[in-house]
């Protein structure tokens, strides 16, 4: 599936296929995720789409909801958008949180996180480009604890990720949010296979 950047209908497997090989399935796309996250600070943590993850998730999504045939083309619109197109990374950024009052009070301090996502190394920045579907911010400066953020790259600056001797730094700089991580070598290998 590396080298896929877009799913089609016909690449949807009948209800009752994919139920009997749900488990199977599974089991695969854990692997597959394993080296596609990272905790960014206490409570963020980065998961790193690709075809894999996304056929995945429209499955699990028409397996639970069974919304047939009309569900489809809403899934495979809604999940598309998340698969990297050989110059990018996409990541769904999740801010998890058990409590729902310590969750509700901490995003309500976070409006505009999603504008602040960034990818550094080497002499290199790359600022995150939230997904511009809908404002994951409220009026009132509230985030999602959800958003969707893809890092736009160009052939140098893959080039120089791609080296061996790189060391990735991922993080926010956000008033109420600003913490770092570096990136693992599993993760940063697993991620340049999203570049073609």
């Amino acid at each position: 599936m590396v080298g896929k950047h877009e799913i089609y209908r016909e690449d949807i497997l009948a209800s009752d296929i994919y139920a009997a090989e749900r488990s199977v399935r599974r089991n695969e796309v854990v692997v597959i995720k394993k080296d596609r996250r990272i905790e960014v600070g206490p409570v963020a943590s980065f998961y790193f789409e690709n075809y894999a993850t996304m056929w995945h998730q429209i499955h699990e999504m028409l397996f639970i909801e069974k919304g047939g045939e009309e569900q489809i083309s809403d899934e495979l619109e809604a999940y598309n958008p998340l698969i990297p197109q050989g110059r990018e990374l996409i990541a769904t950024v999740m801010f998890e949180i058990d409590d729902e009052i310590r969750r509700r009070n901490f995003l309500a301090r976070l409006g505009g996180v999603e504008e602040t996502a960034f990818l550094r190394f080497n002499d290199e920045k790359i600022m995150g480009i939230p997904e511009a579907d809908i404002d994951r911010t409220s009026s009132e400066g509230k985030a999602s604890a959800v958003q969707f953020i893809r890092f736009p790259f160009t052939d140098e600056q893959v080039k120089v990720f791609n080296s061996s001797d790189t060391e990735i730094i991922i993080g926010f700089n956000h008033t109420n949010y600003s913490h770092m991580a570096v990136m693992s070598i599993s993760v940063k290998e697993a991620l340049a296979k999203d570049f073609d």
